[in-house]
């Protein structure tokens, strides 16, 4: 058995060894750093310890690195399985593909199918969002799931319809995360989704960031603090780019100041825009009433 194994005295916080030879046996490797790399040339199999980093060049074909981004790994210990690219790292985790960026305690990553599953205080960030959970996968083709303590938020950068910008959150125990489907949000388990129109809770709930629409199904509620109001039903959806409209479906209810409406659906207008706050119908107090008969500031309409 040939092995051969680098000892690098830590002299200074940068005495790192830079080992370009890994990559003669790896399609993909291209570089890895440590204090200390433990290479099995019969197993292709390396144990670096130390302030590791590890680049990779996605030279293999593969539908996950088509783009060929460069993808790094760095971490205090890692071991890598150059037969089969899986490399498992633990403590200060810290995985890079592209611009993308996630940390944790360990993770288990494939550098051939950009495979990847983290647990313990991960953080992840992607282009204007931002997750937090206790652990993460990644199945290499566009399809995240969180778990654990979810929370996702999203900085919108200021534009002609968010002057100052605009902040959106999402919670949950459980959340699936499809980037490349337009932000596509899966709370299976129910959760909370937040944005300047308000808060809104439902038992399954489900949105596309990038088209600022969502849906929630089973115990919906929303509340929307400017307007001082409250809704819910068996079903909304939710259109924040339509002036924040909201279409409530079965047993729905709204409640503003003394009004309120109760119908099989009822659209509630959260944005700040008087031209589409009206009502159309419903009952009011548990009366019924006529079109416009409620204050003309009210957001609701059936």
């Amino acid at each position: 058995m040939m092995r051969w194994k680098i000892i690098c005295a830590i002299t200074c916080a940068a005495a790192l060894i830079n080992s370009t030879a890994f990559s003669a046996g790896s399609d993909s490797l291209s570089e890895v750093t440590a204090h200390e790399i433990d290479y099995d040339m019969d197993t292709g199999k390396v144990q670096a310890t130390g302030k590791v980093f590890m680049r990779n060049n996605d030279k293999r074909k593969s539908a996950a690195a088509e783009n060929k981004v460069p993808s790094e790994v760095n971490a205090d210990n890692v071991d890598y399985d150059m037969n089969t690219g899986v490399i498992t790292a633990n403590g200060n985790v810290l995985l890079k593909y592209g611009a993308d960026r996630a940390t944790g305690a360990s993770a288990m990553y494939n550098t051939n199918t950009q495979e990847a599953y983290l647990t313990g205080g991960v953080v992840v960030t992607r282009e204007d969002l931002k997750i937090t959970c206790e652990s993460l996968s990644n199945d290499g083709y566009g399809h995240m799931q969180a778990t654990g303590n979810v929370n996702g938020v999203q900085k919108i950068a200021p534009n002609e319809k968010y002057p100052n910008g605009d902040t959106r959150t999402f919670t949950g125990e459980h959340v699936d995360y499809y980037p490349n489907d337009r932000k596509h949000i899966y709370i299976p388990t129910g959760g909370l989704i937040t944005g300047s129109d308000g808060n809104f809770s439902a038992d399954q709930m489900e949105g596309w960031l990038d088209e600022e629409y969502y849906t929630g199904t089973g115990n919906v509620h929303i509340v929307n603090p400017p307007r001082q109001l409250e809704a819910g039903g068996d079903r909304v959806d939710y259109y924040a780019s339509d002036n924040g409209r909201a279409v409530l479906s079965g047993n729905a209810w709204a409640i503003q100041d003394n009004n309120t409406l109760r119908g099989n659906r009822l659209t509630v207008y959260l944005a700040d825009d008087p031209d589409k706050a009206k009502t159309t119908g419903g009952v009011a107090n548990n009366k019924p009433v006529a079109p416009h008969e409620i204050l003309t500031t009210s957001p609701f309409r059936n």
